[in-house]
């Protein structure tokens, strides 16, 4: 096909004035715009959504995964955060992982943390919903027990994870149905999953008399503190894992405040450092310095500089970025003018920084020009299970309100809990068995989460939700789709159809923390057109196949304040879909 037929894009915006869905799968958007046409708010649309995705999405995300969620309330005119990310069992150590796992954090039982998913979702509704968590999970459930037709996506992902599942009689149970994976289009039930929305949900309705607040809570409270927590415990336990019923019952999520940085007349929200959420507002403070209309929209200049820009960012991410209750975290430092003016001296239009930068002092405003030293891993293989996860979903409804959500923790990293249907959260594959480490494993520390939902403003109010998954891959994809919007002025849609590329020099997120020097990955649409020079300049260039879904699945709505028109994209890399009235 040599031209593009709706406006610079294959798929339309997708625009409306009432209220607008877009999440990983068109099921669950569906489900979303549901609660919309029924009276809900965004934040009812957007739980709604993403409870179906842990059905829909089992592979990438599940109810006792996590779900960091941000809000925008358009009566208090307020963003705000749910971390909904676990914490280690209080058994958990770097000592314990040094002297039984060699310093790794093996796939299994061992790398999990508490499940905050749930409780994320049911701390939204309560806050900032308008619904039960029965009308919100009613389509969730219905299709965890009656099925949906397996999508092509999830069908290859558990095919290639088959030996893994297979190791677990409770997770092949469900994704081996008959001893082989489901194939697209069979119908795909989940009745374990389904009977524990359902036990959640009577739970809610056994104490709808005492009020909405003191229902919600009873329906969290079954999952953490009842017969279902003794259940998670017992089979841990039985596995040889640190998480305990006492871990489970302390647990709660939080409400947060975002981190906030300007760029030109825009504002970037992004959750705070106990996720990668900030580089995304630091790689904006960089970028504050230069003319990027002028370096041509994806020339070699502009993706040479986005990339040096990234390297220096996730250098900062690797040195300081972790749990803010734990580790000090200098976030008005890193976004200070005076410090990314210091980085920016190191950034050359001619040649690539070797490797990963070092990070710089951003207590004192000062950059350094010296290259990175930190350890690199020894085990460089990586499965299938610590690159296949995460999902994202975002609404707008008609009174203004904006849910942006990046759920993840799927099932292809630990057994399924024998008649619950869940894994519980394997995120602590995103901490480091190492004394010192900013993100190093401790009692009650939440791991340096890579799901990060974001909030754009301009002028002063809302304009775009915006996130994806892709793990180190999502705040670059998230930045390229904005800037592709805000500053080269594209509909949602074409933005996000745009080719992408990825800088890889820096230690991966997920367990063993990868380290690829150098490297740039770009789809071939790009790759083919400017590899040769940003090779010249020093990157290792690899070529994506076009429409990658490691590239992400980013799902977005702009809003025009005056007209009061919603427009909508979804990546057609993955399942994602946008509906919208």
């Amino acid at each position: 096909m040599s031209e593009l037929p709706i406006a610079g894009s294959y798929r339309p915006t997708v625009m409306g004035t009432q209220g607008m869905v877009s999440s990983g799968h068109y099921l669950a958007s569906l489900a979303g715009q549901r609660m919309l046409d029924r009276g809900g708010n965004a934040i009812d649309a957007g739980v709604a959504a993403g409870l179906c995705l842990t059905v829909l999405q089992t592979d990438m995300v599940n109810l006792a995964g996590v779900a960091p969620i941000m809000v925008y309330l358009a009566d208090e005119q307020r963003v705000t955060t749910v971390s909904g990310l676990g914490r280690w069992p209080q058994a958990a150590s770097v000592a314990y992982f040094q002297e039984h796992c060699d310093s790794r954090i093996p796939i299994g039982v061992l790398r999990c943390v508490t499940p905050s998913g749930l409780d994320g979702w049911v701390k939204a509704l309560s806050e900032y919903g308008t619904m039960s968590l029965a009308d919100v999970m009613e389509d969730a459930a219905q299709l965890a027990e009656r099925g949906f037709p397996m999508h092509p996506f999830m069908a290859a992902n558990v095919r290639e994870a088959a030996p893994t599942f297979s190791q677990w009689p409770s997770s092949a149970e469900i994704f081996l149905p008959g001893g082989r994976p489901p194939e697209p289009g069979e119908l795909f039930v989940q009745r374990d999953l389904g009977r524990t929305m359902r036990r959640i949900i009577e739970a809610e309705s056994s104490v709808r008399q005492q009020g909405r607040a003191a229902a919600l809570q009873a329906a969290r409270d079954a999952f953490y503190r009842g017969e279902m927590a003794r259940e998670i415990a017992a089979f841990y336990e039985s596995q040889g894992g640190l998480l305990t019923y006492d871990d489970l019952a302390a647990f709660h999520v939080q409400i947060e405040e975002p981190v906030k940085v300007s760029f030109r007349e825009y504002e970037m929200y992004t959750c705070g450092p106990w996720c990668q959420g900030p580089v995304l507002a630091q790689v904006l403070a960089l970028l504050e310095g230069y003319d990027l209309e002028a370096l041509g929209h994806n020339s070699p200049a502009y993706v040479h500089l986005l990339t040096e820009a990234l390297k220096l960012t996730f250098a900062d991410r690797e040195r300081y970025y972790g749990d803010p209750e734990f580790v000090d975290v200098p976030i008005q430092g890193m976004l200070s003018p005076q410090y990314n003016a210091s980085r920016r001296q190191l950034i050359s239009p001619d040649k690539a920084i070797p490797g990963m930068p070092m990070a710089g002092d951003p207590w004192n405003g000062n950059g350094s020009s010296e290259p990175w030293q930190g350890v690199t891993s020894a085990h460089q293989a990586q499965s299938v299970v610590e690159t296949m996860d995460t999902t994202y979903v975002c609404a707008v409804d008609r009174h203004g309100n904006v849910f942006s959500a990046t759920p993840s923790d799927g099932c292809l990293a630990a057994p399924i809990t024998p008649g619950l249907g869940v894994t519980i959260s394997t995120r602590g594959s995103q901490s480091w068995a190492v004394d010192g480490h900013a993100s190093a494993i401790a009692p009650g520390k939440r791991p340096r989460l890579t799901p990060n939902p974001a909030m754009v403003f301009k002028n002063g109010k809302p304009f775009m939700p915006i996130g994806t998954p892709g793990g180190d891959v999502q705040c670059q994809s998230m930045l390229q789709v904005f800037l592709n919007v805000a500053v080269f002025g594209m509909e949602p849609q074409a933005a996000i159809e745009a080719p992408r590329f990825a800088t890889y020099s820096y230690p991966g997120s997920f367990e063993p923390h990868e380290y690829h020097a150098d490297e740039l990955r770009m789809e071939r649409r790009l790759s083919d057109a400017v590899g040769d020079s940003l090779a010249d300049k020093g990157h290792k260039i690899v070529s994506w196949p076009d429409w990658t879904w490691k590239a992400g699945g980013i799902c977005a709505i702009t809003i025009d304040p005056d007209s009061g028109l919603l427009s909508a994209g979804a990546d057609p890399r993955r399942m994602c879909y946008a509906i919208g009235w």
